[in-house]
């Protein structure tokens, strides 16, 4: 009897998490397809530490990217915010170790404070988040262009270059390291917390949520209030990994962190997901890149094949929807 009911927990789990496991299954068949194409795309330990490393921060971005999707709503300021956080990074630290930590901290302080007013305008002002996070990143946009005065200077620490490019023991790279770390904390905090409890309340349907006690602003301008430090952080690590900093560096993750998480299974309309899913998007995505670049296909013809297959991805999860409802 014991093993019967040990069973159907297993088949019961399987069942649950068969879109994540669908997922990483494709991540290996991508790897795969990668050899063939070009040698050395999987025996590579090279390789994969760099497809991973890439990965990385689009995966921290997409961490609060993540939490306020299954809120329900959308945050478009994560990309100037990744821009601000690279451009202040190397403004700040300008090449000295010990201009790092306070350096970081106003960083992290500056998203965190501009998700806090995105969260604001989402939960009292009742603004879309739409509207609302698309002028908040106008606004970053701005404020950075105007206190760098169109040109930025300065240099990532050689600390910050460590994270970035380096690798602990030489042999594992340390901004995967601390992806995984990021990744196992909200993990935790969405599965196994009161407050990952609430975001998926939120999600499913707020006004329940609401007269069940849960506290639904404050939720959401906590939710908001991650994505914002998680962009800017994600921008100061990058700035480790190029060394200066560069205006729009941030732009291409508005559109990538809420594809890898669609594509990770979480619903837009939000209550359904969750982050594990969310890290097989953000590779699988960087490693579409990755295998369209050796394949040497033009920068143009790299977008449409990247627009179209991301279309067909979140197209069958869609349609996978439909059929379930």
């Amino acid at each position: 009897m014991a093993n019967d009911v040990k069973n159907l927990r297993v088949v019961s789990f399987f069942l649950q998490q068969r879109l994540v496991i669908i997922l990483f299954l494709l991540v290996v068949a991508m790897f795969v397809a990668g050899e063939f194409v070009s040698k050395g795309f999987l025996t590579s330990y090279g390789h994969i530490c760099s497809v991973l490393r890439s990965a990385s921060f689009l995966g921290i971005v997409s961490i609060g990217q993540t939490i306020v999707i299954l809120t329900g709503g959308f945050d478009l300021s994560v990309g100037p915010l990744v821009t601000m956080g690279n451009v202040f990074a190397c403004m700040l630290i300008k090449g000295i170790n010990s201009n790092t930590p306070w350096a970081l901290a106003i960083i992290i302080f500056l998203g965190a404070m501009f998700g806090f007013f995105n969260g604001l305008g989402v939960a009292y002002l009742k603004i879309p988040s739409l509207v609302m996070t698309l002028a908040i990143g106008t606004l970053v946009t701005g404020i950075t262009l105007l206190l760098s005065r169109g040109a930025p200077t300065g240099l990532a620490s050689p600390i910050l270059r460590y994270v970035g490019v380096g690798s602990l023991l030489g042999l594992f790279p340390v901004i995967i390291l601390i992806w995984i770390m990021s990744s196992a904390f909200f993990i935790f905090l969405l599965q196994a917390t009161t407050f990952g409890r609430k975001i998926y309340y939120i999600g499913a349907n707020e006004k329940a949520a609401f007269l069940s006690g849960v506290k639904v602003n404050f939720v959401k301008i906590l939710a908001f209030t991650i994505s914002g430090a998680g962009a800017t952080s994600t921008g100061a690590l990058m700035a480790g990994y190029t060394h200066d900093a560069f205006f729009g560096i941030g732009d291409n993750y508005i559109l990538w962190s809420i594809a890898a998480v669609v594509i990770g299974g979480t619903s837009l309309a939000g209550g359904k997901g969750g982050y594990v899913g969310t890290i097989a998007g953000a590779i699988i995505l960087v490693l579409l890149e990755s295998l369209l670049t050796v394949m040497r296909i033009p920068e143009a013809g790299r977008r449409i094949a990247n627009g179209l297959i991301i279309l067909a991805l979140i197209s069958i999860y869609f349609m996978g929807e439909r059929k379930r409802t």
